[in-house]
């Protein structure tokens, strides 16, 4: 029996907001959270820009004692976790722990927590090595953190698969309710990489936009002139459970996951293939899970990174899809406003997803302002539509070749 899986608490951590709510309102607003590194002296980079958590303590999630001890995407996850734990009512309802899991993950891990482990160990040699440097680095501590924190005994998995992250680790915890091996799974993604060596080696890629005297306009996916992606943080996380299970305990539904695809490229390690196959097969597979026709999603929240060659070739892919319906699907990429988060962005935009199927409302793609020819669809240009839909899509592709797809769709009996 495939068993259906709802979602019933949703959280985020983003450079718009610090919940749901918060990042939500700020999207459709059109608003957008870059600005000039803080974290660290960018000053001699070729690349000073990025979009950071604002206001945030994790003294709120964690004991002033332990901050040394983890990586700030793992804080970012516990918040993300916090919010739909409770959103989802299980802070108070007694469920059954060993059924209950949790599937989070990260792009890169605690990138700062080696960084400075580093400059202690050459300055001081290794008994100036922390004994929580690994425990605090890698990228599995956060899903154990969680686990930990809401005794959630069942399957304990991580992801990694770079910008796919979110998407692959929602999509594999609906696998797990829907064999039965689980009621709960709390799921999504986080990154913390704000940080001097991951700034350097992304940008020495070329791969981040260098739009330094304008960060807010740094991100303009679709656009003519962008000249890469915006590096960003945050977390998110969804807490799905199976129907049956949300119904008995007479939980808020949120939504439903219905569609789910992947597939690699199989091509190079950074580039997108060059015909676009990579995605389109995964959007197809998505869809054809969710057991619908591409002309039923209203809505697509690209992976969109407003990088020259991505951009185009998602657009691509979309057409081979959809066809006819391309030309009349809601399209945005959201990243023109948070950034990319890496590991986090799945998770945090399949929120979105949801947020703008439930709310009836696509946010915008800022910063088009010279659409690029080549990206010849409506990708709701600098201003959110009103758009009653019943479906959505949020694609995601990683470094390695990596791609996830996910269909949501609105709640009904």
């Amino acid at each position: 029996m495939k068993h259906r899986v709802v979602i019933t608490g949703m959280g985020c951590v983003t450079p718009l907001g610090n919940s749901v709510k918060e990042t939500w309102e700020n999207l459709i607003a059109g608003k957008s959270g870059a600005g000039h590194i803080t974290k660290f002296d960018a000053s001699t980079f070729p690349v000073r820009i990025a979009a950071e958590v604002k206001n945030f303590n994790p003294e709120n999630y964690v004991d002033k004692k332990d901050i040394k001890k983890y990586d700030y995407f793992c804080f970012y996850v516990l918040a993300a976790a916090e919010e739909a734990v409770k959103q989802a009512g299980l802070d108070t309802f007694q469920f059954n722990h060993d059924r209950a899991g949790c599937c989070i993950g990260a792009g890169i891990g605690g990138f700062k927590v080696i960084e400075d482990t580093q400059e202690a160990y050459l300055a001081g040699g290794y008994k100036k090595v922390s004994p929580f440097f690994i425990p605090g680095a890698i990228i599995n501590i956060a899903n154990g953190l969680v686990s930990i924190k809401y005794s959630l005994k069942g399957p304990n998995i991580s992801i990694v698969t770079a910008c796919a992250t979110g998407t692959h680790s929602i999509g594999d915890a609906a696998r797990i309710i829907e064999r039965g091996d689980a009621d709960i799974m709390v799921s999504g993604g986080s990154e913390a990489a704000i940080t001097p060596l991951a700034v350097a080696g992304f940008a020495n890629m070329r791969a981040l936009s260098r739009r330094n005297d304008e960060p807010e306009k740094a991100s303009r996916p679709f656009d003519k002139d962008r000249d890469g992606f915006l590096i960003g943080e945050g977390g998110g996380v969804l807490v799905l459970e199976s129907l049956e299970h949300a119904k008995a305990r007479g939980a808020k539904i949120l939504g439903e996951v219905v569609g789910y695809g992947m597939s690699s490229d199989a091509y190079h390690i950074t580039l997108p293939a060059g015909d676009g196959n990579g995605a389109r097969r995964c959007m197809a597979a998505a869809v054809k899970d969710a057991g619908i026709t591409p002309d039923k999603i209203g809505y697509i929240n690209t992976h969109g990174t407003s990088t020259p060659a991505g951009d185009v070739l998602e657009s691509m892919a979309i057409k081979d899809v959809f066809g006819e319906s391309a030309k009349t699907v809601k399209i945005s990429s959201t990243k023109s406003m948070t950034g990319h988060l890496l590991g986090a962005a799945g998770a945090v935009e399949g929120i979105i997803t949801m947020m703008a199927v439930n709310e009836g409302i696509v946010p915008p793609t800022i910063n088009i302002d010279n659409q690029d020819e080549k990206c010849d669809l409506n990708y709701t240009p600098n201003k959110a539509v009103k758009y009653e839909m019943e479906y959505g899509l949020s694609n995601s592709f990683g470094f390695g070749g990596t791609n996830a797809s996910l269909v949501f769709k609105k709640y009904a009996e």
